[in-house]
Protein backbone atom coordinates (compact mmCIF):
# COMPACT_ATOMS: atom_id res chain seq x y z
CA UNK A 1 0.00 0.00 0.00
CA UNK A 2 1.25 3.51 -0.82
CA UNK A 3 1.88 6.16 1.83
CA UNK A 4 -1.15 8.33 2.61
CA UNK A 5 0.95 11.36 3.52
CA UNK A 6 3.87 13.06 1.80
CA UNK A 7 7.24 13.47 3.51
CA UNK A 8 9.99 15.38 1.74
CA UNK A 9 12.94 13.25 0.60
CA UNK A 10 15.00 15.67 2.72
CA UNK A 11 13.55 14.08 5.87
CA UNK A 12 13.80 10.85 7.82
CA UNK A 13 12.12 9.38 10.89
CA UNK A 14 14.37 8.45 13.82
CA UNK A 15 14.50 8.50 17.61
CA UNK A 16 13.70 11.88 19.16
CA UNK A 17 14.73 13.50 22.44
CA UNK A 18 11.31 15.17 22.54
CA UNK A 19 9.16 12.06 22.27
CA UNK A 20 9.54 8.59 20.76
CA UNK A 21 10.23 8.99 17.09
CA UNK A 22 10.53 12.31 15.29
CA UNK A 23 11.02 13.75 11.83
CA UNK A 24 14.51 15.08 11.05
CA UNK A 25 16.08 17.01 8.19
CA UNK A 26 18.75 14.97 6.37
CA UNK A 27 19.54 17.91 4.06
CA UNK A 28 19.14 21.65 4.40
CA UNK A 29 15.54 22.82 3.91
CA UNK A 30 14.82 26.35 2.70
CA UNK A 31 12.27 28.68 4.32
CA UNK A 32 8.79 28.04 2.84
CA UNK A 33 9.80 24.65 1.37
CA UNK A 34 7.12 21.96 1.68
CA UNK A 35 8.17 19.36 4.26
CA UNK A 36 5.02 17.26 4.71
CA UNK A 37 1.41 16.94 3.61
CA UNK A 38 -1.03 15.04 5.84
CA UNK A 39 -3.28 12.46 4.23
CA UNK A 40 -6.28 10.59 5.57
CA UNK A 41 -10.06 10.58 5.68
CA UNK A 42 -12.30 13.49 6.60
CA UNK A 43 -14.18 12.46 9.74
CA UNK A 44 -16.43 14.18 12.25
CA UNK A 45 -15.70 14.77 15.93
CA UNK A 46 -18.00 11.99 17.17
CA UNK A 47 -16.36 9.39 14.92
CA UNK A 48 -12.91 10.61 15.94
CA UNK A 49 -13.56 10.44 19.68
CA UNK A 50 -15.68 7.29 19.74
CA UNK A 51 -14.01 5.11 17.11
CA UNK A 52 -10.60 6.42 16.03
CA UNK A 53 -8.78 7.87 19.06
CA UNK A 54 -9.50 4.89 21.38
CA UNK A 55 -7.90 2.52 18.83
CA UNK A 56 -5.19 4.64 17.20
CA UNK A 57 -4.39 7.44 19.65
CA UNK A 58 -4.00 11.09 18.60
CA UNK A 59 -3.65 10.86 14.81
CA UNK A 60 -5.74 13.77 13.53
CA UNK A 61 -5.39 17.26 12.17
CA UNK A 62 -8.35 19.51 12.85
CA UNK A 63 -9.68 21.28 9.74
CA UNK A 64 -12.92 22.77 11.11
CA UNK A 65 -14.89 22.85 14.36
CA UNK A 66 -16.28 19.37 13.77
CA UNK A 67 -14.01 18.00 11.01
CA UNK A 68 -10.66 16.25 11.13
CA UNK A 69 -8.30 14.45 8.76
CA UNK A 70 -7.17 11.11 10.15
CA UNK A 71 -6.45 7.51 9.27
CA UNK A 72 -9.16 5.01 10.22
CA UNK A 73 -7.16 1.75 10.46
CA UNK A 74 -3.87 0.77 12.06
CA UNK A 75 -2.33 0.20 8.62
CA UNK A 76 -3.45 3.67 7.49
CA UNK A 77 -2.00 5.13 10.71
CA UNK A 78 1.40 3.76 9.79
CA UNK A 79 1.06 5.11 6.24
CA UNK A 80 -0.09 8.59 7.29
CA UNK A 81 2.10 9.49 10.27
CA UNK A 82 4.24 12.60 9.86
CA UNK A 83 6.20 12.18 13.12
CA UNK A 84 6.45 15.93 13.56
CA UNK A 85 6.68 16.37 17.31
CA UNK A 86 5.33 19.42 19.12
CA UNK A 87 7.76 22.14 20.16
CA UNK A 88 7.09 25.54 21.69
CA UNK A 89 9.98 26.69 19.44
CA UNK A 90 8.68 25.17 16.19
CA UNK A 91 10.41 25.30 12.81
CA UNK A 92 7.42 24.16 10.70
CA UNK A 93 4.23 26.08 10.02
CA UNK A 94 0.95 25.42 8.26
CA UNK A 95 -0.14 26.36 4.78
CA UNK A 96 -3.81 25.70 4.29
CA UNK A 97 -5.12 22.82 6.39
CA UNK A 98 -2.72 19.93 5.81
CA UNK A 99 0.59 21.23 4.41
CA UNK A 100 3.63 21.79 6.64
CA UNK A 101 6.38 24.12 5.39
CA UNK A 102 9.64 25.42 6.87
CA UNK A 103 9.14 28.62 8.89
CA UNK A 104 12.83 29.41 8.46
CA UNK A 105 15.89 27.86 6.88
CA UNK A 106 16.46 24.49 8.56
CA UNK A 107 19.85 22.77 8.75
CA UNK A 108 20.44 19.07 8.17
CA UNK A 109 20.20 17.23 11.49
CA UNK A 110 17.52 19.45 13.04
CA UNK A 111 14.32 17.86 14.29
CA UNK A 112 11.27 19.13 12.39
CA UNK A 113 8.59 20.31 14.82
CA UNK A 114 5.39 22.29 14.86
CA UNK A 115 3.44 23.99 17.63
CA UNK A 116 0.03 22.47 18.32
CA UNK A 117 -1.21 26.05 18.84
CA UNK A 118 -1.08 26.42 15.03
CA UNK A 119 -3.48 23.53 14.40
CA UNK A 120 -5.64 22.68 17.43
CA UNK A 121 -8.87 24.12 18.81
CA UNK A 122 -10.03 21.43 21.16
CA UNK A 123 -10.57 20.98 24.88
CA UNK A 124 -7.45 19.34 26.28
CA UNK A 125 -4.54 20.08 28.53
CA UNK A 126 -1.29 18.08 28.52
CA UNK A 127 2.17 18.53 29.95
CA UNK A 128 4.74 19.74 27.41
CA UNK A 129 8.16 18.09 27.41
CA UNK A 130 9.66 19.80 24.36
CA UNK A 131 12.57 21.28 26.33
CA UNK A 132 12.59 24.57 24.39
CA UNK A 133 13.77 27.65 26.32
CA UNK A 134 10.32 29.19 25.77
CA UNK A 135 8.41 26.00 26.71
CA UNK A 136 4.86 26.70 27.93
CA UNK A 137 5.00 23.60 30.21
CA UNK A 138 1.26 22.99 29.70
CA UNK A 139 -0.34 22.79 26.25
CA UNK A 140 -4.03 23.36 25.71
CA UNK A 141 -6.25 23.20 22.67
CA UNK A 142 -6.98 26.88 23.22
CA UNK A 143 -3.37 28.12 23.09
CA UNK A 144 -4.10 29.66 19.67
CA UNK A 145 -6.11 32.30 21.57
CA UNK A 146 -3.03 33.55 23.45
CA UNK A 147 -2.08 37.03 22.16
CA UNK A 148 1.67 36.31 22.30
CA UNK A 149 1.24 33.18 20.16
CA UNK A 150 -1.05 34.96 17.71
CA UNK A 151 1.68 37.58 17.32
CA UNK A 152 4.55 35.06 17.04
CA UNK A 153 2.74 32.79 14.57
CA UNK A 154 0.89 35.45 12.55
CA UNK A 155 0.51 34.05 9.06
CA UNK A 156 1.52 30.55 10.19
CA UNK A 157 -1.75 29.17 11.60
CA UNK A 158 -3.79 26.54 9.80
CA UNK A 159 -6.43 28.10 7.54
CA UNK A 160 -9.08 26.87 9.98
CA UNK A 161 -7.55 28.70 12.95
CA UNK A 162 -6.66 31.76 10.87
CA UNK A 163 -10.38 32.12 10.10
CA UNK A 164 -11.22 31.86 13.81
CA UNK A 165 -8.53 34.40 14.75
CA UNK A 166 -9.92 36.83 12.18
CA UNK A 167 -13.40 36.61 13.77
CA UNK A 168 -14.22 39.60 16.03
CA UNK A 169 -15.03 37.29 18.93
CA UNK A 170 -13.68 33.76 19.34
CA UNK A 171 -16.71 31.51 19.83
CA UNK A 172 -16.47 28.62 22.23
CA UNK A 173 -18.08 25.25 21.70
CA UNK A 174 -20.38 23.94 24.39
CA UNK A 175 -19.27 20.35 23.91
CA UNK A 176 -17.85 17.94 26.39
CA UNK A 177 -14.19 18.36 27.21
CA UNK A 178 -11.85 16.29 25.10
CA UNK A 179 -8.91 15.28 27.25
CA UNK A 180 -5.96 13.82 25.37
CA UNK A 181 -4.81 11.63 28.18
CA UNK A 182 -1.58 9.76 28.34
CA UNK A 183 1.95 10.70 27.43
CA UNK A 184 1.77 11.88 23.85
CA UNK A 185 3.46 15.25 23.85
CA UNK A 186 4.92 14.03 20.60
CA UNK A 187 3.64 13.19 17.19
CA UNK A 188 1.31 15.41 15.35
CA UNK A 189 -0.32 12.70 13.34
Amino acid sequence: MRPMSYLSPKTEVRESKIHGRGLFAVADIAKDEIVAVKGGHIIDRETLHEKITPRLGPVEIQIDDDLFIAPVTDQERKLSMLYSNHSCNANLDMRGEITFVAMRDIRAGEELTHDWAMTDDDDYSVECKCGAPNCRKILTGKDWQRPELQKRYAGYFSAYLARKIAMPCHSERSEETHNRSGDHTGYLV
